[in-house]
């Protein structure tokens, strides 16, 4: 598939998406419609398009480049299985509590609970995390559309990536949310065909029909599923069921961008209907994104096809790609090109989108009676949107200026470690109603538990005796949060019992 061609695609695509938000926004591209959707949202969309913000580009191009690790193979479904544990447990607790409450921001929690320094704490907790974490899934996709189509007009990375940024606040300023129910709702369903029309391509370059497919991906060296051998290692069964569960709860049901979703359905029970569909989904899509990795190592090994070197060392991310764009013909190649925009704008436009509304709601109190019909409101939402835009390109750019592989893993990993006292702040107010915290001593606690936990991971084998800290990491740092917010606990007064 030719640069020229790719980019066309590329053209006509976001052409659908521009064409979807105008229709959606030109009757209300109000407030209400940006932050909640009018709450009118049908369940049924909201659960499908939740897979394409869920799964995210470097899920498309990581798991099944993973798959050929003898280390890895399947593991990565045994942490599937912990998040939908996790996924049951939001709907069951977390969901009535945001609308008993009625939130718009579900951080709003945190202020009648704990307190207003803890409420900015917590939401600025997760404008930190989401936008680095959402920059780097946006980096790793960059680089992807930039090795195979813009070098090949010399166009700079930076350039890509303000075009890229450009796009989607055009399509999600003026709809935000309302928007974005219908646009992910097409994304995942691109996403979702790529998957299963790839495994059919490439079952068909090796002969095989849907039972010999399944038989070969089973018996080959790439399938093992659960690790009970080695509790030291972070691939041991137990490690990535709890990791699973509690990287769920705090990364999905204390984040934002998902619950801004799941709160735009009419009720509970059709919120609650949603996330059930949503699990059952996520746990099969994730099923088919690794045969795909299985069936494309098969394929490597049978045609010679060595894992794609950058800078002298082997990028399993990109092998993928490289099959896809240049293996398995013209179809194939559109087919992927379109799972990997899909799932990569699915998740960026949304956590836009999420990261607008927190900073409008959480710190500008546009929910606020007394602000609701202040002159020029729209207009400083918008402002901030294109504000948080401007921010996810310059960290981008920084990755890219790093050009180390571990250091940017080390950072997304670092990002993840903010979701940790998000968990301790919830767990302390949803399970210690006798007391309260002394609000302004909160943010040094949630600054010291990352910090501990970062120290931890890294001398987890001299300290711990070759143990290696995986996703229960999370445990660890929720743990000493909460710890610390007990330290720094006083008694409730009636109104700040929930």
């Amino acid at each position: 598939m030719t640069p020229f061609a790719i980019l066309s695609l590329i053209v006509v695509y976001f052409g659908l998406l521009f064409l979807i938000s105008h229709v959606v926004s030109k009757k209300d591209s109000g407030n209400d419609a940006f932050f909640k959707a009018n709450k009118n949202s049908k369940w049924y969309l909201v659960a499908f398009g939740m897979i394409g913000t869920a799964l995210s580009g470097v899920t498309f191009i990581s798991v099944p480049g993973e798959v050929g690790n003898p280390e890895l193979q399947f593991k990565y479904f045994q942490f599937i299985l912990g998040n939908a544990i996790g996924f049951i447990i939001i709907a069951k607790v977390l969901l009535p509590l945001y609308y008993r409450m009625n939130l718009t921001s579900i951080y709003g929690y945190i202020e009648q609970r704990l307190g207003s320094v803890s409420y900015k704490t917590a939401a600025s907790i997760f404008l930190i995390s989401r936008t680095i974490g959402s920059a780097f899934r946006l980096y790793l996709v960059v680089i992807v559309l930039q090795r195979y189509v813009f070098d090949y007009y010399g166009v700079p990375f930076t350039f890509t990536v303000l075009i890229s940024l450009l796009l989607i606040f055009a399509y999600t300023y003026r709809g935000g949310l309302k928007t974005i129910i219908i646009t992910d709702t097409l994304q995942t369903f691109f996403l979702v065909s790529s998957v299963f029309l790839t495994i059919f391509f490439i079952c068909r370059s090796l002969d095989l029909n849907v039972i010999q497919s399944f038989e070969a991906v089973k018996n080959s060296n790439y399938s093992k599923v659960f690790f009970f051998e080695d509790y030291l290692k972070g691939n041991y069964f137990w490690k990535q069921i709890l990791g699973g569960i509690f990287v769920t709860i705090a990364m999905v049901g204390l984040d934002q961008d998902l619950m801004q979703k799941n709160l735009s359905c009419k009720n509970i029970g059709e919120a609650q209907k949603n996330m059930f569909t949503f699990t059952g989904i996520f746990v099969i899509i994730n099923i088919f994104f690794l045969s795909v990795g299985a069936l494309l190592y098969m394929f490597a090994e049978k045609n010679g096809i060595q894992v794609p070197m950058v800078d002298g060392v082997a990028r399993t991310d990109f092998l993928f790609p490289e099959i896809a764009l240049k293996s398995l013909g013209l179809i194939p190649a559109v087919v992927f090109l379109l799972g990997l925009t899909a799932a990569t704008f699915a998740t960026t436009d949304s956590a836009l989108t999420a990261l607008t509304t927190s900073f409008c709601v959480d710190f500008l109190g546009m929910d606020k009676e007394e602000n609701l019909n202040k002159p020029n409101i729209v207009r400083t939402r918008h402002i901030v949107h294109l504000g948080f835009s401007g921010l996810m390109f310059l960290v981008i750019v920084v990755f890219n200026a790093v050009n180390d592989a571990s250091v940017v893993k080390m950072i997304f990993k670092i990002a993840s470690y903010t979701y940790g006292p998000l968990l301790g702040l919830y767990c302390f107010g949803l399970f210690v109603k006798s007391k309260t915290v002394h609000d302004k001593l909160v943010p040094f606690v949630c600054l010291i538990s990352p910090a501990i936990c970062f120290l931890i991971s890294t001398y987890s084998k001299e300290l711990l005796g070759d143990y290696t800290i995986d996703n229960e990491l999370i445990i660890v740092n929720g743990l000493i949060t909460f710890i610390g917010l007990f330290l720094i606990s006083k008694p409730a007064t009636k109104g700040t019992r929930f």
